[in-house]
Order: structure tokens, then sequence, then C-alpha cells
């Protein structure tokens, strides 16, 4: 394999990375992680839980029967005894978090928790990263072609060009939708329900695929374009050499002046006239043909 066969085929690799980052990032709801606090629930069996508010009720005495709405609840569980942290993750379509018992997660909508106000710039977001997968997508459907069927023409520079200018776009496209989903990610923590609002928080595996992929997006741009303008610098040398060899110039040297003139048939030469005149006139007395340059 020739260096720019490889030089290609590393490409496409790159751009088939860069198109798996984006799909996983944009299919998980990993992109922030942390946890949340939240008041522990009363405990519902008898024996009570690690996970609940252990209390104890007043009895009635004597025969008077107990009532209920009057029975004082005594909460044995003060401060910070009383929070339990919970685990959760959020994405662009969902946000996860543990149940109270850890044997799962329960998720709602991401879209059903930021303020109402935010939603169109997180459908504007959404749509960015979707159209990144797109654009990813069609980069490496050319060069995959580019790949496939190898050719040393010329021609194929324009599927290089179109190549880079895909995968900028893509890049700056992803760009500008992890940032915007930072911002409404950011104003949810500060804005968001009071049942949501995160405790700690810090940035996931999908937020470091996200941005994984526009680094990939911008490096193959460079790659493809500093390899389109070499080559588009060679194309045209290249063209002429092949012009140059199959038409091949006739080195045709000008004749001197002494043979300009020579004698086709018998030209009797008279005397005291021993030169031709080349005049294109011939001498008097002067028979046969004669050509003159």
């Amino acid at each position: 394999m020739d260096r720019a066969r490889w030089q290609q085929a590393l490409t496409l690799l790159s751009i088939c990375l860069a198109l798996a980052f984006a799909l996983a990032a944009v299919g998980s709801s990993h992109w922030c992680e942390g946890t949340r606090r939240m008041t522990k629930p009363l405990c519902q069996d008898p024996l009570g839980g690690l996970n609940c508010i252990h209390f104890s009720r007043a009895s009635g005495s004597g025969d008077r029967q107990r009532d209920d709405s009057q029975a004082v609840q005594y909460i044995w569980e003060t401060g910070d005894d009383k929070f339990i942290q919970r685990r959760f993750h959020a994405g662009l379509w969902l946000s996860c978090e543990e149940n109270l018992n850890s044997t799962g997660e329960q998720c709602r909508s991401f879209l059903s928790i930021i303020p109402a106000e935010e939603q169109g710039i997180l459908w504007l977001s959404i749509g960015a990263e979707v159209l990144d997968v797109f654009l990813i997508l069609a980069s490496a459907i050319l060069m995959g072609s580019r790949v496939t069927f190898h050719s040393s023409r010329c021609n194929w520079l324009k599927v290089d060009a179109s190549v880079a200018l895909l995968m900028v776009l893509a890049g700056l496209l992803g760009m500008v939708a992890h940032m915007m989903y930072t911002t409404i990610f950011q104003i949810t923590v500060n804005l968001g329900p009071e049942d949501w609002r995160p405790q700690t928080w810090d940035y996931g595996w999908s937020y470091c695929f996200a941005w994984g992929s526009f680094t990939l997006c911008m490096a193959v741009s460079v790659m493809t374009t500093s390899r389109y303008t070499a080559a588009h610098v060679k194309c045209p040398e290249k063209q002429r050499v092949q012009t140059d060899s199959g038409n091949p110039p006739y080195n045709v040297s000008r004749p001197e002046a002494s043979q300009c003139a020579w004698q086709v048939g018998a030209t009797p030469s008279t005397a005291g006239h021993d030169l031709v005149n080349i005049s294109g006139h011939p001498p008097p007395g002067a028979t046969g043909k004669m050509s003159v340059c």
C-alpha cells in the first residue's frame, strides 16, 4: 500500500471513530453525573431500614382508644442523618437517578425538568447534534468511495475538498451544540425543580465522547485540506507532463543559406556563371528545374 492510500485509510478510520463517538454521546444519558440530596422517607416496615426515617408513635393509656390523628411521631434521625445521597446522570433525552433500594433507576424526560424558556435552546442543541451525525456520516461515505475506488486522477480532488468542508461544518456544529447543552444544564441546576437539583455534579463519559468527536472532526478536516492542497499543486504539473509526452515537439533545424537552393534537374552552367543565383531567377542560358528555399 502506497503512502497516499495509507493516508486515505487513516482518514477514513478517523471519520468512523468520530461518528461512533457522536452516536454514543447523542444516544446516552451520561453527559453530566453527580449526587442529589433528598430527605429520607418514613419507614414502612416495622424493622426499619437504612434509607428511611425511624420514628415511634405515642400510645394511648388505659381503655381509651388511640386517636391516630393526634399521635405524635418521634423521629430519631436529625441533621444530616435525615438525608440520603442519590446518584443521578442526565443527557440530551433523559435524567435518571437510582432508587432507594439501589435495585434500579427511575428516569424522566430531561425536557420536563429544564425551565420552559430554555426548552427551545435544548431543541436547537439536539438538532445540531443530529445534523452533526449526518454530516460525519456523509463524510464517511465519500471517503469510503475514495478508498474503495482508488485512483490517482485529479477529479478525485473534489471528494477530498468535500470531505474537508463537511467535517469542519460537523465540528463547528458539534461545538455549538455542546456549549448550548452545558449552558442549559447549569441554568437547570440553579432554576430547576427542587426534587431534582443536584448537590454535586461533574461531566460524564458521554460529554468526553462528544468533545472527542469534535476533535477528530477538526483533525480530519486539517489533514484532508493539507492533502488536497498538495495534490492540487502537483496535479497541473502532472497533466502538463502527460500532455508533453503525448505530443513530442519536432526539432527542425533551419537550413543554412548555402543549402537553401538545390538543383532538381540537370542545369548546365555557362562560362562565367559558376555561382547559382538564389534570388529566384536562374542565370541566362540555364535550363532545368530549380527549387529555392
